[in-house]
């Protein structure tokens, strides 16, 4: 962790007000926050704040991850649904777009949601804290920080993994990261956000993709780890057993209907499968993941 005393400017602190009292509060023994972030739309009940939060609650041993969870509100009806229901809320309301409907992909509130969210990033880093962050439709099943390695700067989820953890190759998704704070990572998250305007109006993750040599190279030298798709599963590249997975990412989907209804089938499978009275090891191979039908037809219409 970087020390607090460098860095602190008046400035910073208007910007996220209340943040550097909050993050304390939530963060881990080693000074780690889990972090998300909700629209009023996401953070409506029955939507996917509800199926996130309960996603931890019927996980294996993973319910106290969720008093280590700071939730980002980015409007005021976010707030409020979030205040509902969780003790660690942040307003970091998103003025220059409407952010608060559910929003479709690569629209422009869509993509000041996801740029603000990676300000705030950086802030958390500065402050000394390492996080996880994780995109509200990832369903949380067991505990991920046993497969985040110690040695890595940043441990990234892919939508398609290579079979080399350490491979450029692979197809970064920044809705599910892992960021040790340090000041070489507090630099990246800065580049990241300054190379936005070096290409077309798109999002984080495609700007990662773009820039993600240029960090592992040079001073920075930043060492990237890039997880199993078989552990940290999603819809780009699904797999069907459920013995080893420790999330379920709705990517590779589009419209928040579809996504709510294909993590909804996942919840009731996780449930049926968690409430067997069989040995696990029988489990195992006979339980399998409602295919995300929804979701895979929504692509076909993009």
């Amino acid at each position: 962790m970087i020390s607090h005393a460098n860095l602190s400017s008046a400035e910073k602190e208007e910007r996220f007000p209340g943040l550097a009292e909050l993050l304390p509060k939530v963060a881990t023994d080693d000074g780690t926050v889990i972090v998300t972030s909700v629209n009023e739309a996401w953070a409506a009940p029955g939507s996917l704040l509800d199926l996130f939060r309960e996603s931890f609650n019927n996980g294996e041993g993973i319910t106290h991850l969720l008093n280590h969870t700071l939730i980002v509100a980015v409007d005021p009806g976010a707030m409020s649904h979030c205040e509902a229901v969780h003790p660690h809320c942040y307003l970091l309301e998103v003025t220059s777009a409407n952010v608060s409907s559910a929003n479709g992909f690569f629209t422009e509130s869509y993509l000041e949601l996801v740029w603000a969210k990676l300000s705030l990033q950086q802030r958390v880093l500065q402050l000394g804290y390492n996080y996880l962050f994780t995109d509200v439709d990832v369903m949380w099943l067991r505990n991920p920080f046993r497969h985040i390695s110690l040695y890595a700067d940043m441990v990234v989820s892919t939508d398609r993994f290579s079979g080399d953890a350490e491979a450029l190759t692979n197809a970064p998704n920044t809705g599910f990261y892992y960021v040790k704070s340090t000041n070489r990572t507090v630099e990246m998250l800065r580049r990241w956000r300054v190379a936005r305007s070096r290409f077309p109006p798109t999002h984080d993750q495609a700007v990662f993709n773009e820039i993600k040599a240029e960090l592992a190279a040079g001073e920075l030298d930043i060492k990237f780890v890039f997880l199993d798709t078989t552990l940290f599963d999603g819809f780009c590249q699904f797999h069907s057993k459920m013995d080893r997975v420790c999330t379920m990412h709705a990517n590779c989907c589009i419209g928040l209907e579809n996504k709510v209804h294909d993590l909804g089938n996942m919840a009731a499978d996780w449930k049926n499968y968690t409430n067997k009275v069989i040995p696990l090891e029988k489990r195992s191979h006979e339980s399998r993941w409602t295919f995300p039908a929804k979701c895979e037809a929504s692509m076909g219409h993009r």
